[in-house]
């Protein structure tokens, strides 16, 4: 009778006031992918989901009530690689929840995770579900407090809340829940509970996996005593990201002491010194994470705290995962590694770990992941043991000086390898890999990873059998010639990130094919050449296309900007000619556009403030003209402009200052703008590289440039943009300079205002500029004294102030700038003795040139008294000194005008003679009136 009554309940019908309740439940929500479609008729019991998530509502065999409701959303554990898709963002479940869940009385196992209830708070109703025994609410957009009315669930055994908008400022509740295993409050700010949280969660008795993983617990805990610990046999201990300080808190040591441990998380804290000993008794640890931290000592220390388990044979058969990556561990690789043979995962990246690759992995057969990255790594022979690793899934040995060469030998047993990362942190060309033509390797790789490794001259053929590459890197791997058009067809399909830079490949550029997941196409450094032909149809998704230094001509396609992915775009160095597409506003996303070094021409497009998205615009050495359109004001976060080298006209927009808060470098040189120095740039509080140089801009320096806070602070927070490899070019110590964002861009501080016509003097306010590296003012009409406190800039390397009309003498206060290499002041006003001390950094006697009355070493022109070793008063040295000077001039001129008809029938005749004389004339013409200048107003000042 049982059995039926059974049948008669699971098979036709559910308790009325339940469904009611259900569809109620379903009514407030919104469900875009149809998951609750089936929630009609009477048979709730019996109400299924989609194909990937059978059940939404079980029920009792005997009862008929609901007792488990599981409405996580399927799609992350369907797609765990891709739930930022648009799909998985389609099967979010939506909404509030409708108060009608408390009538399901008999409800023990509720899971909402992997939804999207907007940012309303977890209703304290659920705290009226007295049955449940499980509840997750993971990653479902709850916000605000944790209700305390949780601490009702005394059954519950499952409580995960792992919510990046929640809070709690009382964790007491948690004291209510004594059946609690398994305890998930991460990302949950538990800031204000003070050290109260830690009382509450230490007295739950049944405990067996506590995760508080970036819970905004601070340092305040550091000083706890040790403290009576409720639970004996936790099993999963995560508190990462926490904390941040130095030593291990007494009462941490305390708990990660317990033997029960098999698993440790403590990454992300800063915690410094060596690993904790009190580890080396978790002897039943299966997984160990100290990544992030600033552990030092090396590896044979951290296995010696080890050595207990050890010496019981458990550390080799328990430790399935070690990562002790981004710490300063230094030393070599002991060969006590042989003893970890369990070990599946092991992480060392990002240490200083130095030596050989170790022959000791060799023994360690289970091992699916090993990651070496990024430490100090050498040795001219990576061993062939390598190969015998037959269970290797990921290898990444990138960032190391390895040498040698890697063969067939090296891959032999890797049949289930999918990721291989492999390079060395320099260019040379010392590693290689190099096989027989032919071979075939047992693999089929999904990520491939070759960085200064010489794969080349020729497209390999073990690389052409890869052919479910999904992210493929082959960075000046010493590649020539094309790619292979049936493996590029073959691997188009899935191909997501496709970079293939700084190689010696050729041809057309590969377009024509279809790649409809394609994300990422680098192909710079190449030697493409023909027309750029690509269309949104070929590549629906791209959001970054690299094609700098090619040999592509023709124009930019109008089509490129209805790729409306499109973040980056770098066509730097290539022969592009024409106008930039107008259709530029299509973009929506776009963050760089780097044109630089074409033959573009027309004006710059009016629609290019349009995406506000925009941060890096460098259209350099190209034919634009016009005016700098005012939209770019839009473009808020710009950080890097570069317009210079084309013919651009007008002024210089205030709008710069005013509404370009972020920008960072700012370089207009060689164009035709004039105008002022807007007042409005000094707002720039980011800016450390300013070139207006080479331009028609007048009137003065302005004195608020003091105000550039990047400047005086001497330090620049670069920005980085994914994998675009920026070029900032600065011409300083007189020559151009090319940094990269790896390489010391954001070092560079610069003001060039160089070949215009500003006047006036040189403000004292750029004393205050304290980090600038360059300052060149020269070729302007400058005047006054050049400023004493110009000696504070101690960190300046080069110094140009030529061509100006700067009088008075060479401060005394420029000897003390140590770091000065590049110094000029000639063709001015100056005069007197070059200062002592300073003349041992410009020994360059062309840095002085053109100021007549200066002397001293290294000019050839004595001072007055130094033969007899006394003083003359400078004024008196100055004036025989522009005495002889300016007799000098007179009597040329004088000689002119007498000989001037004995020669001038043959200048007549003799058009090579003429062009000569002229010329010589008018070089002299200048320093005469510097002279007699100089002479008329030391006259005056005396009179």
């Amino acid at each position: 009778m049982g059995d039926g009554l059974s049948s008669n309940i699971d098979s036709h019908t559910c308790l009325e006031e339940e469904r009611q309740a259900l569809l109620s439940f379903k009514q407030d929500l919104a469900d875009p992918s149809g998951r609750l479609s089936s929630w009609v008729g009477h048979a709730c019991c019996q109400w299924q989901g989609t194909s990937l998530n059978p059940p939404l509502v079980s029920c009792n065999n005997r009862t008929g009530h609901a007792e488990k409701m599981d409405l996580r959303n399927p799609y992350p554990d369907a797609y765990p690689d891709d739930w930022h898709s648009t799909e998985y963002r389609r099967s979010f479940l939506k909404g509030k929840i409708n108060p009608s869940l408390i009538r399901l009385k008999h409800l023990s196992y509720l899971d909402l995770s992997w939804n999207d209830f907007q940012d309303y708070p977890i209703p304290k109703f659920i705290g009226q579900l007295k049955s449940l025994r499980y509840l997750n609410l993971s990653y479902s957009q709850f916000a605000g407090e944790i209700p305390s009315s949780l601490g009702n669930l005394s059954y519950l055994n499952y409580l995960d809340l792992y919510l990046y908008e929640c809070y709690s400022k009382d964790m007491n509740w948690l004291s209510h829940l004594p059946s609690l295993k398994y305890l998930n409050l991460s990302y949950v700010n538990l800031n204000s509970t003070g050290v109260r949280w830690l009382h509450d969660v230490l007295m739950l008795p049944s405990l067996l996996e506590l995760h508080l993983s970036s819970c905004q617990i601070n340092g305040r805990l550091h000083q706890l005593p040790p403290l009576a610990i409720n639970f004996t046999s936790l099993l999963v201990l995560d508190l990462s990201d926490n904390f941040h300080i130095s030593s291990f808190p007494v009462w941490l040591l305390n708990l990660i002491g317990l033997k029960s441990l098999e698993y440790l998380n403590l990454s992300d804290m800063d915690l410094e010194g060596q690993i904790p000993r009190v580890i080396g008794h978790l002897c039943k640890l299966k997984m160990l994470d100290l990544r992030f931290n600033k552990f030092d000592g090396d590896l044979e220390e951290f296995l010696s705290v080890f050595s207990n388990c050890q010496k019981n044979g458990e550390m080799g058969s328990q430790l399935q995962h070690l990562d002790l990556s981004a710490n300063s561990l230094s030393g070599s690789f002991p060969e006590s590694f042989r003893h970890l043979s369990s070990l599946k995962t092991l992480d060392l990246s990002s240490n200083s770990l130095s030596g050989s690759f170790p022959e000791s992995f060799r023994h360690l057969s289970s091992l699916k992941t090993l990651d070496l990255s990024y430490n100090r790594m050498n040795g001219s022979v990576i061993p062939q043991g390598l190969g015998q690793l037959s269970q290797l899934v990921d290898l990444d040995l990138s960032g190391n000086s390895w040498e040698g060469i890697l063969t067939e030998a090296h891959f032999i047993n890797l049949t289930k390898l999918k990721t291989f990362r492999i390079s060395r942190d320099n260019k040379s060309a010392s590693l290689s890999i190099n096989v027989t033509y032919d071979w075939l390797p047992p693999f089929n790789l999904s990520t491939l990873y070759i960085k200064n490794c010489r794969v080349g001259p020729e497209f390999p053929v073990w690389l052409r059998s890869q052919t479910q590459l999904v992210d493929v890197l082959l960075d000046n791997a010493e590649i020539s010639g094309r790619i292979p058009e049936e493996w590029l067809l073959t691997i188009s399909s899935q191909v997501q990130y496709l970079q293939l830079p700084d190689n010696h490949i050729g041809g057309r550029f590969p377009f024509h094919f279809k790649f409809p997941r394609i994300t990422v196409m680098d192909l710079s450094h190449n030697h493409f050449e023909g027309t750029l032909h690509i269309s949104p149809i070929n590549v629906p998704v791209l959001t970054e296309l690299h094609l700098s230094d090619n040999h592509l001509k023709g124009t930019i396609p109008p089509s490129i900007c209805q790729v409306p992915t499109m973040i980056i775009l770098s066509l730097r160095n290539n022969q592009f000619s024409g106008e930039f597409p107008q259709e530029w506003s299509l973009w929506r996303d776009i963050v760089v556009v780097d044109v630089s070094n074409n033959t573009l021409s027309g004006k710059i497009p009016s629609s290019m403030g349009i995406p506000t998205t925009l941060r890096v615009l460098k259209m350099s050495n190209n034919h634009f003209e016009g005016e700098i359109p005012s939209s770019l004001q839009n473009c808020s976060a710009l950080v890097d402009i570069d317009l210079s080298g084309n013919e651009l006209a007008g002024i210089i927009p205030t709008w710069m200052g005013s509404m370009l808060s972020e920008l960072q470098v700012l370089q207009l040189r060689f164009n035709f703008l004039s105008g002022n120095i807007p007042q409005q740039l000094c707002h720039l509080q980011s800016l450390h590289i300013l070139d207006l140089s080479h331009n028609n801009i007048s009137e003065t320096i302005p004195k608020c440039l003091g105000n550039l806070t990047a400047l005086r602070s001497k330090v620049s927070m670069r920005t980085f943009f994914g994998s675009y490899d920026e070029l900032t070019t600065v011409i300083m110590k007189g020559r151009e300079l090319e940094y990269t964002f790896d390489h010391a861009l954001d070092l560079v501080m610069s003001i060039d205002f160089s070949s215009n016509n500003l006047e006036g003097g040189i403000p004292d306010e750029i004393s205050s500029l304290v980090g600038l590296g360059s300052l060149n003012l020269s070729m302007n009409q400058l005047t006054g004294k050049v400023p004493r406190m110009l000696g504070h800039l101690s960190m300046l390397e080069t110094l140009d102030l030529s061509h100006n009309h700067l009088s008075g003498e060479i401060p005394q206060s420029l000897s003390s700038l140590t770091s000065l290499s590049h110094f000029n002041v000639s063709y001015n006003n100056l005069y007197g003795r070059i200062p002592s001390g300073f003349q041992l950094q410009t020994l360059d006697n062309s840095s002085y040139i053109g100021n007549p009355s200066l002397c001293a070493f290294p000019l050839s022109t004595m001072c007055q008294g130094d033969e007899d070793g006394g003083q003359t008063p400078a004024g008196d040295v100055e004036d025989e000194h522009d005495n002889g000077k300016l007799g000098f001039f007179i009597s040329m001129v004088l000689g002119f005008v007498i000989g001037f008809w004995g020669v001038c029938g043959t200048l007549l005749i003799k058009t090579s003679w003429r062009y000569a004389y002229f010329q010589f004339f008018d070089n002299i013409k200048d320093e005469m009136i510097v002279a007699i200048t100089v002479k008329i107003a030391r006259l005056r000042r005396r009179l």
